[in-house]
Formats: C-alpha cells, structure tokens, sequence
C-alpha cells in the first residue's frame, strides 16, 4: 500500500459514524449487509448511511453488491489488511513489539 492510499483509509475512518459502520461490517463477515440493516443497527437515516457508505467506498474499504432490490455491502478485507500491514511495517525498528507488563499501582494503605 502507497502512503497516499493509507492516508485516504484512515480519512475515511477518521469520522465516529464511518467508524461504527465500518467495524460493524467488519463484524458481519465477507456476506456484508443489506443497507437498511446497516441503517438500523447504527441507527442513521438512510441518506446518511448513503453519504459515509460512499466515503468508505472511495477509499476502498467497502464493496457493494446488488441482490433484487437490496444492496449489500461488505468490508474489503484485504484493503483492511493492507491499511494494517502498511502501519505495522518495519514496526519497532525490527525488535519484538511484545509490549512490557504495565506495572500494577500499589494502592495506599
């Protein structure tokens, strides 16, 4: 993935409604969800939905499919995994990235 691209993904997610959708479809597998549930899970109106839906799409992160008189939409795995694989790249200079314990706050006595 190019950096121009990352930054068009992380534009796109960067919205707390795209977000929701995003990671709800995420969830639901490569099948997706027609836009109405999409609609109500998240509870937007429609035309909203229609709005952040095409953002993802710009972005690559979403594909749609027509069933009948339903759109699908699903989340464009490998995009994800790129986006993920570019920001993990060369992560800590080659090192293990096994994060230290935190340590526990002794509490007052």
């Amino acid at each position: 993935m190019e950096a121009k691209q990352a930054v068009e993904s992380l534009n796109a997610l960067a919205q707390d409604s795209r977000l929701q959708v995003y990671r709800l479809l995420v969830q639901s597998g490569p099948e997706g969800l027609a836009a109405s549930d999409i609609a109500e899970r998240v509870g937007i109106p429609a035309n909203t939905l229609s709005f952040h839906l095409k953002t993802l799409s710009h972005a690559d992160l979403v594909a749609s499919r027509q069933e009948g008189r339903f759109i699908y939409y699903s989340a464009n795995y490998a995009q994800m995994n790129a986006l993920v694989g570019f920001l993990t790249e060369n992560c800590c200079g080659g090192r293990s990235c096994k994060q230290s314990p935190v340590p526990q706050k002794r509490k007052a006595s």
